[in-house]
């Protein structure tokens, strides 16, 4: 398949494995946006890595009739210690690239990455106001794109079994405590993670402006559970 696809945060994690999967149902223009120069893929001449920070404007490449954007590029960090990182990637970013490559006739579909801490607040202060603004902005952008006949939403997930959430899933006493948490006793994973990305992105055509919660019922308890410094 021909599209061209956008996915940010490509190195690891949920867009890693977006890559993947993506590639694996035959789209041949994939193109990774990531500040880790190593790309997700070797090899593969369907996929393109371009290292670049997100959130700074003048380092987006130019990728024209660009068909989907996956937002899923994200910082999660104690705000304390790194004012404004979270917002500058997880929301200036998400704009930035939407702006570059989702506002134009070309587009046919924008999922945007949120998270469940944007609607139970149990997160990082910084994060979860850096995900609230990211839902508002999907719904913003289903209106601007609805023109082209694209659809835009966000996909919040609980917690996701990725590097970024090694801290946790390593500490036997916290995983304890999460699983409690957690009706189903478990987290979704990348490659499950990037399944649903494919569906809002691929298939879906009707749906739009929307924020579908994939969390495992954490929802419920809307407890935040983190290492101490």
């Amino acid at each position: 398949m021909s599209e061209k696809i956008v996915i940010t945060g490509s190195s690891s994690g949920i867009g890693a494995a977006c890559v993947a999967y993506f590639l694996a149902k035959g789209h041949s223009q994939i193109y990774g946006l990531d500040t880790n120069p190593q790309p997700p893929v070797t090899d593969n001449p369907n996929y393109t890595h371009i290292s670049c920070d997100i959130s700074q404007a003048t380092q987006l490449p130019d990728l024209d009739q660009v068909s989907v954007l996956i937002n899923n590029a994200g910082q999660q960090t104690p705000s304390e210690k790194y004012r404004g990182g979270d917002l500058a990637t997880n929301l200036v970013g998400t704009i930035l690239c939407t702006e570059k490559y989702g506002l134009q006739p070309s587009i046919k579909a924008i999922v945007n990455l949120a998270s469940v801490s944007a609607h139970n607040g149990a997160e990082f202060g910084e994060y979860t106001a850096s995900k609230g603004g990211v839902l508002a902005y999907t719904k913003w952008t289903a209106k601007e794109i609805a023109q082209y006949g694209a659809v835009c939403n966000s996909l919040s997930f609980g917690g996701v079994i990725t590097e970024l959430n090694q801290p946790v899933m390593d500490d036997t006493d916290l995983w304890a405590q999460i699983m409690a948490e957690t009706p189903p006793k478990k987290w979704v994973t990348a490659e499950e993670a990037a399944q649903w990305v494919y569906f809002m992105a691929i298939i879906n055509r009707s749906c739009t402006a929307q924020d579908i919660i994939v969390d495992n019922g954490e929802f419920y308890n809307h407890n935040f559970i983190w290492e101490n410094d």
